[in-house]
């Protein structure tokens, strides 16, 4: 069985900025995705430089990206992760979030 994708976003800002938000269900929880699914988040500028991203590639687990600064990601549930992601995206465009 393969992974089933259950949401796909993207959005432009007004400025260029990208925010894209892929999340997949696994046929079963993995080592690195004990709670069964499969995400990546990006926050980047217009020209693709990630700026925030959380994800749970191979052989890291949940983690964050905070510009250069990686940082393990607590998961607790889809709806979490997505309220977390968009907090970190609210601060660094200082309140200005268009979408």
């Amino acid at each position: 069985m393969v992974a089933i994708l259950i949401f796909h976003s993207k959005y432009l800002y007004h400025d260029g900025a990208i925010r894209e938000m892929i999340l997949w269900r696994l046929p079963t929880p993995s080592k690195n995705s004990p709670h069964g699914f499969k995400y990546r988040l990006f926050y980047g500028l217009k020209d693709g430089t990630p700026v925030i991203r959380y994800d749970n590639e191979k052989g890291k687990g949940d983690h964050r990206h905070l510009g250069d600064k990686e940082e393990p990601y607590r998961f607790i549930n889809v709806e979490t992760l997505i309220e977390d992601f968009l907090k970190d995206i609210n601060r660094k465009r200082g309140g200005q979030i268009d979408g």
